[in-house]
């Protein structure tokens, strides 16, 4: 834009005023911007035009300093930026100048180059696993540069509409199972990549119903339950406000629970083991506040608990108790009030009713661990809680020559969890931790490696167990959050897929309860807390 100021020279000639002329003087820019700023490049890719705006007089010319990256050009007539850089530049500030004759302006336009992205995929799609009429949902990660499409494919064919990166099947049937899900990721580039197959396992949709059947006597949790020779289900001890010496048992023919016992001594967080002879050892936990050294044997037979001959070495709760093969007891770890933890391991000798101290201690002590017998006849040891952590460490105990070893150690910190062998002789440990991770131990290996998800997160309190046909039922516990839910919710873990599967609700929210498989191929759950805080609910899964 130009302004005329009109310059009036007089002179007086006579009457007369003689105008002598006018003329142009020009105004200075202002207010120089770019659109692009700050300004993200890639190597090797043609950047869109980054174009200046300005007020004030109109520019006659621009320039730049320092010089722009490489394979970037200034136009000097228009100051539009064009061009495809080469070389990767730090961020740097350029100062772009436009002038005319009566002054310029100036921008600052801060400009990256980086180097493209390889286009990867950082996370495969899992396979995943459904019951009919579920939906099933399966997501990639992928890192390129630019922003990244994604087209899904069932079986090498598009799937219409499914462009991101996570894809929810519609409700599946039985003629989906097998279906194979790839997802193909392109970026800026144009450079794509297709991801590795997800298989998609639906079954049918039962099992999966839970049942009430009789209720306890005695509402309580943190209870055992021992399923016995004859087929009936020992329920031992517990917390109902207090430490509980009454025993029931479930019979499976009936529904009901009738009175046994009771125990010598009133326990809480103690163990129950069946011994090879059909009678049940009861040893440890807490009695009202102290924790306890006694020990006692149920007699199916005679419906009655005896003291065994000798305490145990060490009071101890929380600890575990595992059946040898040669018949013995292996006790191990444990706690002693809240923060004093149990050294030590002892074994229970059934012929004399002793117990007697390992010549070797366990590597660390912990408590509310796992503890399973394998088939090469070793206890693997895993997890816990020790001295306010968790604990992801894990050893083995060999029977043979009465020592502990480090094995594997978990991805996830663990305690409060559940540790399932499986058919393949492996042991599937689920839950207490936040994460929906599950994990498998490998006696061969010596190594713990991740299996499926899943479905809703357990950080403790839950129970397992092995159904008949080799699957895992895992049930109610403590979700995650704050504060974290109590569930209802159950899932199956299918070792042959290694996947995770919602099946059926519970008829109530429960923790510190029991999972039982019973000879019929049902799981009995009983007791724990819930909506009212000592639980006599008892019901069926199948």
């Amino acid at each position: 834009m130009q302004r005329v100021r009109c310059g009036l020279s007089a002179m007086l000639l006579g009457l007369a005023m003689l105008v002598t002329g006018c003329k142009d003087v020009a105004e200075a820019p202002t207010g120089l911007v770019y659109s692009s700023n700050p300004a993200v490049y890639t190597t090797r890719t043609a950047i869109p035009a980054n174009n200046p705006t300005h007020s004030g007089g109109s520019i006659d010319s621009y320039s730049v300093s320092p010089a722009l990256p490489a394979g970037l050009a200034l136009n000097a007539s228009s100051g539009v930026i064009t061009g495809t850089p080469t070389l990767a530049t730090a961020t740097a500030t350029y100062t772009v100048t436009g002038a005319n004759s009566a002054g310029s302006a100036t921008a600052s336009i801060s400009i990256t180059v980086n180097d493209p992205v390889t286009l990867a995929i950082t996370t495969q799609p899992a396979s995943q696993w459904v019951l009919v009429g579920q939906t099933a949902t399966f997501t990639v990660v992928a890192t390129g540069t630019g922003t990244l499409s994604y087209q899904w494919l069932l079986g090498g064919v598009a799937i219409p509409g499914a462009t991101s990166a996570s894809y929810t099947t519609p409700a599946t049937a039985l003629a989906d199972n097998g279906g194979s899900f790839t997802v193909q990721v392109v970026d800026a580039t144009t450079a794509s990549v297709t991801s590795a197959a997800a298989i998609l396992t639906v079954s049918l949709a039962g099992p999966g119903t839970f049942t009430a059947t009789g209720s306890l006597t005695n509402g309580r949790y943190s209870h055992t339950a021992t399923l016995l020779q004859n087929g009936k289900v020992l329920i031992v001890g517990g917390f109902n406000g207090n430490s509980m010496s009454g025993a029931e048992l479930y019979d499976p023919a009936t529904g009901l629970f009738t009175a046994t016992g009771p125990l010598t001594t009133a326990r809480d967080h103690h163990t129950a083991t069946l011994l090879a002879d059909g009678k049940v050892l009861i040893a440890g936990g807490v009695n009202f506040v102290t924790t306890t050294a006694t020990a006692e044997v149920y007699d199916p037979t005679s419906g009655t608990f005896t003291p065994t001959t000798g305490s145990l070495q060490a009071a101890r709760s929380d600890h575990s108790a595992t059946l040898l093969q040669g018949g013995k007891v292996l006790i191990v770890s444990g706690r002693n009030g809240a923060t004093t933890y149990v050294a030590s391991a002892e074994i229970y000798d059934p012929s004399t009713g002793l117990f007697t101290t390992t010549a070797n201690a366990p590597l660390s002590p912990r408590a509310t661990h796992s503890a399973t017998l394998l088939g090469t006849g070793k206890v693997l040891i895993a997890g816990g809680f020790f001295q306010g952590n968790k604990l992801a460490t894990a050893e083995l105990y060999d029977p043979g020559t009465g020592t502990f070893a480090a094995t594997g150690v978990l991805a996830a910190a663990r305690s409060y969890h559940t540790a399932t062998l499986l058919a393949s002789g492996k042991v599937l440990v689920v839950g207490g931790a936040t994460t929906t991770a599950t994990e498998l131990y490998d006696p061969s290996a010596g190594t713990f490696s991740a299996s499926g998800s899943l479905v809703t997160a357990r950080s403790q309190y839950h129970a397992a167990a092995l159904l008949a046909n080799g699957t895992v039922l895992i049930v109610g516990g403590v979700g995650t959050g704050s504060p974290a839910p109590l569930l209802s919710v159950a899932e199956l873990y299918d070792p042959g897929t290694g996947l995770c599967a919602a099946t059926g609700s519970m008829a109530e929210i429960r923790e510190l309860h029991t999972a039982t498989t019973l000879p019929n191929g049902k799981v009995l759950i009983v007791g724990g807390a819930g909506n009212t805080a000592y639980l006599a609910s008892a019901e069926l899964y199948f």
